[in-house]
């Protein structure tokens, strides 16, 4: 492929420094390569060169190099090295935030706010590094200790998808690496450029460290990025035993050829896939609230998002006033540029994903949907200007059905609208899908919360109540259920999925008794 606007002339990558960078090539490109395309206007903004397999197996072994040093470094030396790698994401927040916009095409505020995902989880891993916590557990052996103990896992392979560029890698690898771990990431071929920004600031703090010289071992081989097809890169990824542990992000369908391959050879995965996240509305909720949150979850992101809200079930109470509140706000969201500050919306990533929304309106309109506002006419309008822009739709759900699109997840800004008579009913639909990731309830009932949260209440890996599906914080564990994988990444003790437990007795006395009152020879 061709890039007609080469890496010099783009001003985010200079300000960056990545514009000589020797994955990101000027004009031609001989070999295979990827054009980084701007979803906004569907220019190119610079050509990539692709990684063969023989990239891939170097790659791994520079990372395995890297952690049979980098595991040595005391945990609380890894965090200051962490904490300095994140002071360069502040740094460079913002240039790298317009990247994401640029090259992703969510709004600015939204790839601002991505690379602060990046900056939050850098810290979070600088206090974990002094909590890499086992336990102590009391032997029924007299003058024994028993304890456990994490050890680092290796090195581990990263594979991201496109809608958060950097904030994915970042919920990783700051993590992996803190834990004593190195980082081998294949990120999306639709955003080589951000991923090659991401890696290199974490690459240039490792270069000022002095810790493998003497070993002749380049410490910035604790970040390593290998950008090449699922053919040379993803696949052989995902066979290699160096590899203990695969984090994947992406579809369901990805998920389970992840799971599969990695499985063969009994290896980990951490799997974050699909979600068709539910906001349950009862008829004591906030409108206003609700109209909020449903406005930023099913529209923020153009509907790009893995937490995006994808179905209301709506008390029969209040639905018809809460679809009047949602087409007036809907009419009222500027859609384009995403850079433009007065922009709500963006682009969709590519026009495959224009032509799969416009299929999925179409299949619920044949269901038996009705469309309150946006549509296939909606898209049409958007069609009219460059880039890959759609108008967010709502579509009504006829009472009493499923339609079966609204159990699949269309990656775009449809919202289903069911009416429900209660709260079991509406818990029955929201949990009536293959996907577990994320869930709301909007009530001033503490009993309704309280019982949409118990086990018999949503079955997802994250349940909200007054707050949308959208937008979880670092501090907790993300993740969700059934086809979504079971993952969980970024907070609370998620690095345990990247440590192994080891189990340790030390016997301090002159005996040698056995466990469970055994007696064995004389």
């Amino acid at each position: 492929m061709t890039a007609t606007r080469t890496a010099q002339a783009h001003p985010l990558l200079a300000r960056l420094s990545i514009a000589t960078h020797g994955s990101v090539v000027d004009g031609t490109v001989d070999g295979p390569s990827v054009v980084s395309l701007n979803p906004a206007t569907g220019e190119p903004i610079a050509s990539v060169r692709l990684a063969s397999t023989v990239d891939l197996d170097g790659a791994i072994a520079r990372a395995h190099s890297a952690f049979e040093l980098w595991r040595d470094v005391p945990a609380p030396h890894r965090g200051e090295i962490i904490r300095l790698i994140g002071n360069e994401f502040r740094r460079l927040k913002e240039p790298l935030g317009e990247l994401v916009s640029l090259e992703m095409g969510k709004i600015r505020a939204e790839g601002l706010g991505e690379v602060q995902e990046t900056i939050d989880i850098a810290d979070f891993a600088v206090g974990l590094s002094r909590q890499l916590y086992g336990l102590s557990m009391h032997s029924e052996r007299a003058r024994h200790r028993m304890f456990e103990q994490w050890q680092p896992l290796g090195p581990i392979g990263i594979i991201t998808a496109f809608n958060f560029p950097c904030a994915v890698w970042g919920w990783n690898a700051m993590i992996a690496a803190v834990c004593g771990d190195t980082c081998i990431w294949k990120p999306s071929l639709f955003t080589p450029l951000t991923a090659i920004a991401s890696n290199e600031i974490a690459r240039r703090v490792m270069r000022e460290q002095t810790l493998f010289t003497p070993h002749g071992v380049d410490p910035a081989d604790v970040f390593t990025l290998v950008i090449g097809s699922d053919e040379a890169v993803g696949e052989p990824m995902l066979a290699d035993r160096r590899l203990p542990l695969i984090s994947a992000t992406g579809s369901c369908r990805m998920g389970r050829r992840v799971a599969e391959v990695v499985g063969k050879r009994l290896g980990r995965t951490l799997l974050e896939l699909g979600g068709n996240n539910a906001i349950t509305v009862m008829a004591d909720a906030d409108i206003e609230l609700v109209t909020r949150a449903v406005l930023f979850g099913a529209v923020g992101t153009a509907g790009q998002r893995c937490t995006s809200t994808r179905r209301l079930l709506v008390h029969e109470g209040i639905v018809e006033r809460l679809i009047e509140r949602l087409r007036a706000a809907y009419s009222s969201i500027p859609i384009g540029d995403p850079l433009n500050p007065k922009t709500l919306m963006g682009p969709l990533i590519d026009s495959r994903a224009v032509v799969a929304m416009r299929r999925a309106v179409e299949t619920a309109v044949a269901q038996g949907c009705t469309v309150v506002c946006g549509g296939v006419e909606g898209i049409e309008r958007a069609a009219a200007k460059p880039g890959n822009f759609v108008e967010p739709t709502i579509l009504r759900v006829p009472r009493g059905t499923v339609p079966p699109i609204t159990c699949e997840e269309t990656f775009a800004p449809i919202l289903y609208v069911f009416t429900v008579a209660s709260l079991d009913e509406a818990i029955a639909l929201q949990n009536g899908v293959d996907q577990g990731l994320s869930s709301a309830i909007f009530t001033d009932s503490v009993r309704s919360a309280e019982r949409f949260l118990s086990a018999a209440g949503s079955d997802c890996g994250i349940a909200n109540v007054n707050i949308g599906t959208s937008g979880a914080e670092i501090g907790g564990a993300f993740g969700g259920e059934k086809d979504t994988g079971g993952g969980r990444e970024s907070g609370s003790d998620s690095w345990k999925a990247y440590m192994r437990r080891q189990t340790c007795t030390v016997n301090w006395g002159g005996d040698l008794p056995l466990a469970q009152g055994i007696t064995f020879g004389t």
